[in-house]
């Protein structure tokens, strides 16, 4: 059996992920759904050969993985691509999800990412936060604005990722890029070396821990622009836990079988800043609805706009809104246009 077979169908069909997996064939994601590549089910033993070929691509030692049963790390493959992988162990046996990540960084015309969400380049003191749920282009997405920061500001940006995803090249910008647990312990101690290393914008592959996203505001106020991603969904939800600028998102199934961005933009005007400071977080939703001349914009709008676009079918925005009801009322009187 051979692993570099498999990155490379991988590559070819387009596919954002390859799983790995004792009981079931070798398999693809391709536009949300998963897809085997034909073959027998893997065995335990295969599984393993296959994840043992991967980490000798990566040059790689296993003995964490056996020891601790995860590991995430990432590696190029010359001609191909890089890959980012989450090995893991189920059931006694080995697995793994292995991420296909282009070597160049995505045009954000082409991902469908706004330009309100690009404009974010532009900020030079803050806190900017991507969120979403798993697999929702968070990476992406902040791939995108570093890439418009180095190719438009002169300023030093360090990145903290686990792992490293895009490379970026020096451009206007010099660019730092550091991998958890390679380059520095852990995103905390990273985060605090960098405040001493004179950033100008610092990236944050994952606000995990309290401590690290106290010291990821502190650093916004001192005058660093800090660009980090939340596991959540909606305004209202990262608010709870984050206050500041950001843009919720999630990927959606496209009509013509890819996915498409769905973006909700919230920016830190006076009235979300009294309801912050108020505990109404709940009101938030029609804040939003109310401020789009600002460029703010709520999930079910923006869903509304992909499916009048013919982007995507009544049943995924549908199922993709948070008030199902009322855009159906909406689509039905033909309204918020």
């Amino acid at each position: 059996m051979d692993v570099t077979k498999y990155l490379k169908q991988a590559v070819a069909l387009g596919a954002s992920d390859l799983f790995v997996a004792a009981g079931g064939p070798v398999s693809v994601k391709l536009g949300g759904q998963l897809q085997s590549l034909g073959g027998d089910k893997l065995r335990p033993e295969d599984s393993r050969e296959l994840i043992s070929q991967v980490y000798a691509l990566a040059g790689r030692d296993m003995a964490h993985y056996d020891a601790a049963g995860d590991d995430d790390f990432s590696f190029p493959v010359s001609g191909l691509a890089r890959f980012r992988v989450s090995a893991y162990r189920q059931r006694a046996s080995l697995a793994a999800v292995i991420r296909v990540v282009s070597f160049s960084i995505p045009d954000w015309k082409s991902l469908g990412i706004p330009e309100e969400v690009m404009g974010l380049s532009r900020v030079k003191s803050g806190l900017i936060l991507v969120t979403g749920t798993a697999g929702s282009g968070k990476s992406t997405t902040q791939a995108c604005i570093i890439d418009r920061i180095n190719h438009e500001r002169a300023c030093h940006i360090v990145t903290l990722e686990d792992p490293v995803e895009f490379l970026h090249r020096n451009d206007k910008s010099m660019v730092s890029q550091r991998e958890i647990a390679i380059d520095t312990e852990n995103y905390l101690t990273g985060l605090r070396a960098c405040l001493r290393q004179a950033p100008d914008v610092i990236l944050l592959g994952e606000m995990r821990d309290d401590k690290t996203i106290q010291t990821a505001m502190t650093a916004a106020e001192t005058g660093h622009t800090v660009i980090a991603t939340l596991h959540t969904r909606g305004a209202a939800n990262s608010i709870d836990r984050i206050i500041d600028v950001f843009p919720a998102q999630q990927l959606l199934p496209s009509a013509d079988g890819g996915r498409v961005p769905a973006f909700e933009i919230l920016h830190a005007n006076s009235a979300i800043r009294n309801l912050i400071r108020e505990g109404k977080t709940h009101q938030m939703g029609a804040a939003l609805a109310s401020a789009g001349e600002q460029g703010m914009q709520t999930m079910d709008g923006a869903v509304l706009q992909l499916y009048r676009a013919g982007k995507i079918t009544l049943e995924t925005a549908l199922a993709a809104a948070d008030d199902p009801e009322r855009l159906r009322r909406v689509l039905e009187l033909g309204e918020g246009k």
